[in-house]
Order: C-alpha cells, then structure tokens, then sequence
C-alpha cells in the first residue's frame, strides 16, 4: 500500500509537472483540441504510473467524465456557434429602401433628421433617425452628397522658380511695437527670393497700398527691373496687397502680381521667415520703439547686417549680397579648393567626399510637387 501511494503520488506529480497550459477554469470555456489531447495523454501517464484517474482529472481542474467525453467524441468541441440575430433586425430589402431613400436625387443633400420628417408627412415609415444613421454608417455613406461634397477649396498658388536675381519677389508688412500701447509702426519689406536679399523697405505709421506703390517704384528704378522680363511679386491677401493703386503700379510697371490662398501663410514663407531672422537676433531691442527715426535707424542696421554680413544657411552659407551680385559662385568654388587641400594633406581623417559647396541652381515658390526646393549645379571644370 505504501508503494502504491507513492506510485499514485509520483503519477498524479509527473502530470502535473508536464501541463503545457492551465486547463482551469469557468465552466462551459472553450478548449482547444490540442489542449484536450495534451490533458488526456497525461492522465493516461498518471493511471499507468499508478494515479487515479479522478486524482489526475482534479489536478487538471477538469471532471472524469469530461475526460471520457474526450475519449470518446474526439477533441472536436462539438458545440454548435449560431450567429443570434436580433428579431427586429431589418430585411435586406428594408435595409436597401433606407440607402435607396437616402441618396435620392430629394434627400441626397438632406441628413438623416431632415429626411425621417418628410417621409412621414407622406406617410412613409422606413425607420429610426439612428438606424438610417448607423445604416448610413456601415455603407460608408455618412459624408457629404449632392452640392454639399463639392468643397470650396481655393487653389494652390501657382508655382514660380527664380533662376537668377530680380526674376522672383516676395513682400509683407509686418507691426513693430511703440510705446504707445496699441500703436505701431509698419515695416514694408520687399525681397529676391532667388539671393534672399532686401531689395526695399520702409518704415511708416500706417499701412496703405499708396505707400507700397511708392516703394515698389523705388525698387523698379534701383534695381532696373525695366530690363528684366516677368518679374513675379508675390505676396499675401492684405488690403494693401490688393490695393487699386498696388495693382495699378504693378501693371504699370510690368510686374506679375502673385497672391497665397487665404489663411495660409506658408505660401509666403520666405517672408515670414524672414521676419523671424529680424525679431529673434539677438541685437532686437527688448522695449517698443520709441520713435519712427529709431525705429528706421535700427532697420537700417539690420538690413546691412543681414544683407552684407549674414552668410544664410539656404544659399550655401554666402551672404545674399553676394550671391544677388553673382559672388557665390567664386567664393563656393574657392571654399572646395580649400576642402579639396585639407584633405590632400590629411587623407586619413576623411572617410568620404569633401563637404558639397556646389551654389544653388534654383528656388522655387509653391512648388506644385513634393521634390526639393533648391537644385545644385554640377561643379565647373
């Protein structure tokens, strides 16, 4: 008796160790075959070492009778899944009616509330508000119809690529504080996109389009746009952009107007951009400006600096003066000689090719199509 205890111990043991999953559990839960097989070939091991069979079926959490059933049915569950439909559920028919009714050439433009009303004022029930709702829904008919799905989209801005200076414009105003609160003055700023140079500005106590068009005629003489064909001045949707005296000027003088959709100001990045260089550099005084003179003395600074001093991270780290008068090119070619001699002397320290200081082909304004905003050209002989 002794050994046998120890036999039917060590069976019930061994079962116990080998369980590959925990068959425990809710009654009625679902198990897998593969599950019920391993369950069965370890209560076999502990009977033949000796175990009872309830004690082994305890160990596994499952019933003896549930282990006969597996015996003799297979591993199969043998339960029948039946898909329950509510009894109130729509016929097919009832259910196209509803789509049908919906995109009809009369309610095709209606929602859901509109259309239920109106069915039945004639008389028509077809169903709920929430069952044309979540019928709509599940067709993936739940956006716009008829006039309605027409959006009012404005169109991007027509795309314009400079390839040399004074080919492509950009222009804005923005505010400069005072120190009178609520006061401010204007700063009027036009730059060559292609050199990012600024080729005008002014500083006012107002904004207005006469005050722009005086400007732009300042720069069409400074510049000599008159030799130059197709000159594009883009700019934002302001009121003193799309002035009658603005426009006219431009007309007269044979510049292209250029204008961003409305509330995007990534249209005229250059700009903004530009913008933020002035008011984040360090020299932007922390008070308002106390005067128009300050105010213009300070610009004056800055414009310099930033045109004469300012080696811009988009150009090939040259000044904008230097590259709207045709100097990067020079500078860029002595920059890769240089390079090109470092690493003669030094081989051992580059791994690769010397840093690319090929000058920038081209800018384009709105590109149309996601590719780069600047091409290189290939490095003279």
């Amino acid at each position: 008796m002794k050994g046998q205890g120890a036999g039917r111990n060590s069976g019930v043991t061994g079962a116990k160790k080998k369980g590959v999953s925990d068959l425990g559990g809710r009654r009625g839960r679902l198990i897998s075959p593969a599950n019920r097989n391993q369950a069965v070939i370890l209560i076999n091991e502990a009977h033949a070492a000796g175990a009872r069979k309830w004690c082994a079926c305890e160990v596994l959490e499952i019933s003896v009778r549930t282990y006969h059933r597996w015996q003799g049915d297979g591993f199969d569950d043998a339960r029948k899944t039946r898909i329950q439909s509510p009894i109130n559920q729509l016929t097919a028919a009832e259910r196209q009616a509803v789509i049908d009714c919906s995109i009809s050439p009369e309610n095709r433009t209606l929602s859901p509330k509109q259309i239920v009303p109106r069915l039945a004022d004639k008389a028509i029930y077809l169903a709920s508000e929430s069952t044309f709702y979540r019928i709509l829904r599940a067709e993936k008919r739940m956006n716009h119809r008829g006039r309605s799905a027409k959006k009012n989209r404005v169109p991007q801005p027509k795309e314009h690529v400079a390839t040399g200076p004074n080919e492509l414009y950009s222009w804005d105003i923005t505010y400069l504080k005072s120190k009178i609160r609520g006061c401010f003055f204007y700063l009027y700023l036009f730059m060559d996109i292609y050199s990012r140079k600024v080729v005008g500005w002014e500083v006012l106590d107002d904004e207005s389009s006469e005050s722009a068009a005086e400007l732009l005629q300042k720069i069409h003489l400074k510049e000599g746009l008159s030799l130059q064909k197709d000159v594009v001045l883009h700019s934002d949707n302001g009121s003193p952009m799309k002035g009658a005296t603005m426009l006219a000027t431009m007309q007269k003088l044979g510049v292209v107007p250029s204008f961003s959709r409305p509330s995007a100001s990534n249209d005229n990045a250059y700009s903004e951009s530009l913008f933020k260089t002035m008011k984040y550099t360090p020299a932007f005084p922390n008070d308002p400006f106390s005067s128009l003179q300050e105010t213009r003395n300070w610009l004056a600074n800055f414009v310099h600096w930033y045109n004469e001093e300012h080696r811009h991270c988009e150009i090939q780290y040259v000044t904008p003066g230097q590259r709207h008068r045709g100097e990067d090119v020079a500078i860029l070619k002595e920059r890769t000689r240089v390079y090109e001699a470092a690493k003669r002397r030094h081989p051992e320290r580059w791994s690769g090719q010397t840093r690319n200081w090929l000058p920038v082909q081209s800018v384009s304004l709105n590109p149309q199509s996601k590719k780069p905003e600047t091409q290189e050209v290939q490095q003279a002989a």
